[in-house]
């Protein structure tokens, strides 16, 4: 173990079930804008974060969903801190013998050596670029990133080769690295999308309970597109009965912060991540969990989740028209162009990393 954090009580899910599926048994941070709570309703028990390190071959993740924009992404970290309770991650941490539930926000895994492997592997012979993501999986800006750095060590690489990458982040911390990413947004060469959920501090500390205040991730979309970064707004995932209400809302507080444009996806609900939000809901919106999951599963074609491709993003039925119109009508509305466009990035100024010998010259 490298090293071990202490943390406040707040957590996403309400339970450490582990997964059945392999024969397992059953069973300073970003958060700060909560200390007001914690002065009114006194200290809560200690839970403690663990940060171990992870030995990685590769680190390019490749894909062919035909669902997403695109093929390849990197994931600096496994598990998140932020401990979103719909985080479609989650069940990622049960190929570690862990739980996808508490485990997956405390019990953490950094690739410290990310920026050297990814090195290695732009520089293999043949190699395509296309725009890496950052973000796909869990989030590049979680709080361990401002002692780790990984991630800023993989944007300095890229910016180096000329290497084009796209960024979802539910985080402020990402204006750090403005000084790397307004030079390749000149170039052509990133992309930012900064996910909203919900801009009621009570909803979004129970959804998302580490994660930056929404005021302070729309400030930083502010920040970026002042500085020239292309920069987007998801409203992912949109909860049924208690988000969905707020679309128009942040539709138009992405409008004011200068977006380039907006998106939304229905929440997901795979795996382990379905018991987990259901016991979620029945925690903390006993009055409509039932309602909740009801739409969810209209939604889903009569299930909790829908894990095929184009469906999966969209949803269907009422519901999902109902969202669809929604948002078409308050896009125009604020001037957003319509569809999803999302910015075409160059990848015709990459150049392979030197290789040690060519360093020397």
């Amino acid at each position: 173990m490298a090293t071990v954090r202490t943390k406040r009580a707040m957590r996403g899910a309400t339970g450490n079930a582990l997964s059945v599926r392999f024969g397992i048994p059953t069973m300073e941070d970003d958060c700060d804008w909560l200390d007001a709570r914690d002065a009114i309703d006194g200290p809560r028990p200690t839970v403690r974060t663990s940060v171990q390190d992870v030995q990685s071959r590769t680190i390019l993740s490749y894909n062919e969903s035909p669902d997403v924009s695109f093929d390849r992404s990197i994931n600096p970290f496994i598990g998140c801190e932020h401990g979103c309770i719909y985080c479609f991650a989650r069940p990622t941490h049960a190929y570690h013998d862990l739980s996808p539930g508490l485990d997956f926000e405390t019990k953490l895994f950094v690739k410290r050596d990310a920026a050297q492997i990814l090195e290695g592997e732009l520089r293999r012979k043949g190699y395509d670029p296309k725009p890496i993501a950052l973000g796909a999986n869990t989030d590049p800006y979680q709080p361990i990133e401002r002692e780790y750095r990984i991630t800023r060590s993989i944007i300095e690489l890229l910016a180096k080769v000329d290497h084009p990458v796209t960024i979802t982040t539910k985080s402020d911390r990402v204006v750090r690295d403005i000084d790397l990413l307004a030079p390749m947004a000149a170039k052509g060469l990133v992309a930012v999308a900064v996910s909203v959920t919900s801009l009621v501090p009570e909803i979004a500390m129970t959804i998302e309970p580490r994660a930056p205040h929404p005021a302070k991730r729309l400030e930083a979309v502010r920040i970026l597109v002042d500085a020239g970064i292309p920069t987007y707004v998801n409203i992912a995932p949109v909860i049924p009965a208690i988000t969905d209400d707020e679309i128009e809302a942040i539709i138009a507080r992405a409008a004011e912060a200068g977006a380039s444009n907006v998106s939304y996806i229905p929440v997901r609900l795979p795996l382990e991540v379905a018991p987990l939000f259901r016991a979620w809901l029945d925690t903390h919106f006993p009055d409509r969990a039932a309602k909740v999951m009801a739409i969810v599963q209209s939604l889903r074609g009569g299930r909790d989740n829908d894990p095929n491709f184009f469906s999966r993003m969209r949803g269907q039925g009422p519901w999902a028209e109902l969202l669809r119109t929604r948002f078409r009508i308050a896009k125009a509305r604020h001037g957003f162009p319509s569809g999803r466009r999302v910015l075409a990035l160059r990848c015709d100024l990459f150049r392979p990393p030197a290789g040690p010998q060519g360093e020397l010259f």
